[in-house]
Parts: structure tokens; C-alpha cells; sequence
């Protein structure tokens, strides 16, 4: 039996990626393609590995991109497709057809604090802890299933860009974890709408 054909979304640094690239030969999967937004480090960390890497920008015609993206996605046949750091929400185009086979990391104990600026959002409250989400994506913003979550302690001298690292350095372990979990059928990615939720 042939490994998992995994593909990631990437908008940054691809730090996210680099790790499920560094774990895919104890995890058992092949990364088929990255898809990513913009011109970014990902892509370049794609280029060294040899990874087939898609640039497709986001334009004013959002509904466009979307089709874009879901004819990128169906000719990479993927068994999973990880949103690993990318800054867009997908259309129903994509949610639609892809349902159940798309998960995202999110850098914060969701519920609380969805959107773009969670590390940000989570300072802002006050709170004392905060973490990583790793769920499943819906037509929603980060309203998906939860899959799985790693806290992590917001400390008193703590600024965005230091509490960011830390959660990040959770959200590397926490995703290479999940994917493990799903490819071994731990997890299940099928049939989620008649599935029970592990919020």
C-alpha cells in the first residue's frame, strides 16, 4: 500500500511545513505538493526538498482563487490536506468537495480566540493560558472539530512575538502528532458529519 499523499497550504515562513518534512519518514506519508499563497519562505524550503511547490496569489476575484485552488488540489489527489500556517479562509469550493480530509493548526485553546490574531486576542483578555488547536476545517473560521490541543503558560513579561514562539514550538509537535494519528486511522477524517466530536 502506497503512503498517504499529504498536501500543505503555507502563507509564511513554512516552519509548520519543515516539520511534517522532517517527520515523514517516521510518519509513513508523501508530501505531493505545497500550495502557497504568495511568493513565501515555504516555497523555497518546497524548492530544496524537492517537493512540487504551486504559487497561486489571491486576487480581488475571491471565488476565482478558490476554483484555482480546487483544481490545484484535485490534480495532487490528496488523502489529507494540512492548512499549515495559511492566512486564507477557504471558499466552499474547496470546503465542499475536500470536507473531512482538511485540517488546520490554529495558535490558540479554540473556542476562544479564532481568527488571524489569536496570540494577539489571548494577550489582549488576559489570559493565563493560552495554546495550540489542531481541528478539522469547516465553512467557518476555525469552527471546525477539534482534534487535539496543547496548552501553553502566557507569561507576565510575555509579548505577542515571544508567546507566538513558544505556541509555536507546541503547534510543530502537536501537528506532526495528529497527522500520525490520522494516517495510523486514529483519528477519523471520513463521514464527519454523522461522527461525534472531540471537543
Amino acid at each position: 500500500m502506497s503512503n498517504p499523499r499529504i498536501v500543505v497550504l503555507a502563507s509564511g515562513a513554512g516552519s509548520l511545513f519543515r516539520s511534517l518534512i522532517d517527520a515523514r519518514a517516521s510518519l509513513g506519508i508523501d508530501i505531493v505538493g505545497l500550495i502557497a499563497d504568495g511568493q513565501v519562505p515555504a516555497v523555497e524550503i518546497a524548492r530544496e526538498f524537492d517537493i512540487p511547490a504551486f504559487v497561486i496569489p489571491v486576487g480581488a476575484d475571491r471565488a476565482k482563487w478558490n476554483e484555482e485552488l480546487a483544481t490545484q488540489l484535485r490534480s495532487l489527489s490528496p488523502d489529507l490536506i494540512v492548512s499549515a500556517g495559511f492566512m486564507r479562509v477557504l471558499g466552499p469550493t474547496v470546503v465542499d468537495e475536500f470536507e473531512g480530509h482538511i485540517i488546520n493548526t490554529h495558535p490558540a485553546l479554540l473556542p476562544l480566540f479564532p481568527g488571524a490574531h489569536g496570540v494577539r486576542d489571548a494577550l489582549a483578555a488576559g489570559a493565563k493560558v493560552t495554546g495550540t488547536t489542531v481541528h478539522f476545517v469547516d465553512a467557518g473560521v476555525d469552527t471546525g472539530r477539534i482534534i487535539a490541543q496543547a496548552e501553553v503558560p502566557v507569561l507576565e513579561d510575555d509579548t505577542e512575538a515571544t508567546l507566538h514562539e513558544r505556541i509555536k514550538v507546541q503547534e510543530r509537535a502537536l501537528l506532526v502528532q495528529v497527522v500520525g494519528q490520522i494516517v495510523q486511522g486514529k483519528v477519523q477524517y471520513d463521514n464527519l458529519k454523522n461522527g461525534d466530536s472531540n471537543e
